[in-house]
């Protein structure tokens, strides 16, 4: 199963390079059976240019995931600091394979009102065919 992630352009490339090898959230997927993440590059982009595998997200406070992750973070500790402010619980996916896209995707092809989704999004069967074509 897949589920589409908004991220924004620069991370989304990092992701694409190989260099930030964890992807993190504040709210993560109930579905234990999601094994793959689509990306969706945020404005201005605003296609849907990859995906990459996870065989696992950590899941603990805040500074215990940051002493996980640094070294692959690709981000800044104040950046992390202040995106999990206030948050007792972070999630970090850890990116295995990653796939970039011969031609980024318009959204639309797999939300049709074409909004992009605020935390994330499943896809069905059918809308994870796209991916593969």
């Amino acid at each position: 199963m897949k589920v589409l992630l908004s991220i924004k352009p620069e991370y989304a490339e990092k992701i694409l390079q190989g260099v930030k090898r964890y992807e993190f959230r504040k709210n993560i997927f109930k579905n234990r059976d999601v094994r793959t993440v689509v990306i969706y590059a945020t404005m201005p982009v605003g296609k849907v240019v990859g995906e990459f595998d996870f065989d696992e997200v950590l899941s603990g406070s805040p500074s215990v995931i940051w002493s996980e992750t640094r070294e692959f973070s690709g981000i800044s500790k104040s950046y992390f600091n202040s995106y999990f402010k206030g948050r007792e619980t972070a999630h970090a996916i850890k990116v295995s394979v990653v796939r970039r896209y011969g031609t980024p995707l318009a959204l639309n092809k797999f939300v049709p009102s074409g909004s992009a989704p605020q935390s994330y999004r499943y896809l069905s069967e059918e809308q994870c065919k796209l991916t593969l074509e």
